[in-house]
């Protein structure tokens, strides 16, 4: 009777999915981001929905293999991201090339374009945080108003700390 053997594993797997990104993947991925910012922002993308906008590279995500790019864009000041995205598509060619006189790899990546939707999640935050309801809610739970962090001026006593002067004891 043989017995089977269990195949060797490659370090500890996480139970739950991938694997964060590797210090290597990190550093090219900001490489490729840098380096893709300065290419968009000399302007010579010659693409009519690309013509004369601004556009933040946001993010690289790089693949294990460092054979594919994600690269999250968006315009600057908002605006129309989708047209953006679509037009950083049809010109991945040219932009690939030129990041090739960049930034030296064995083998460049391929860029994969997305939308980054992280500036519009932290606005629509920002917007429910700041709402009436939620300041009701909190004046309710905690018996504090609006000067709740700003204990100087509400208690009138010095504690020892200088709002004005952080870090520093008088």
């Amino acid at each position: 009777m043989t017995q089977q053997r269990k195949p060797a594993s490659r370090g500890k797997k996480k139970k739950g999915g991938a694997r964060p990104p590797s210090q290597r993947q990190l550093r090219a991925g900001e490489l490729v981001r840098r380096a893709l910012a300065e290419i968009l922002a000399r302007g010579e993308v010659r693409d009519p929905d690309l013509a004369g906008r601004s556009i933040t590279v946001s993010e690289v995500r790089m693949s294990p293999d460092m054979r594919h790019a994600v690269c999250f864009v968006a315009p600057l000041g908002g605006g129309d991201g989708s047209a953006v995205v679509k037009g950083l598509r049809r010109s991945q060619c040219y932009l690939r090339g030129e990041l090739a006189r960049e930034v030296t790899f064995k083998f460049m990546p391929s860029l994969l374009f997305e939308e980054d939707k992280s500036f519009d999640k932290a606005a629509e935050l920002d917007r429910l945080l700041y709402s009436p309801e939620v300041a009701r809610d909190l004046e309710r739970s905690t018996g504090y108003g609006d000067d709740a962090f700003d204990d100087d001026e509400a208690d009138g006593e010095d504690d020892g700390d200088d709002d004005d002067a952080p870090g520093r004891v008088s």
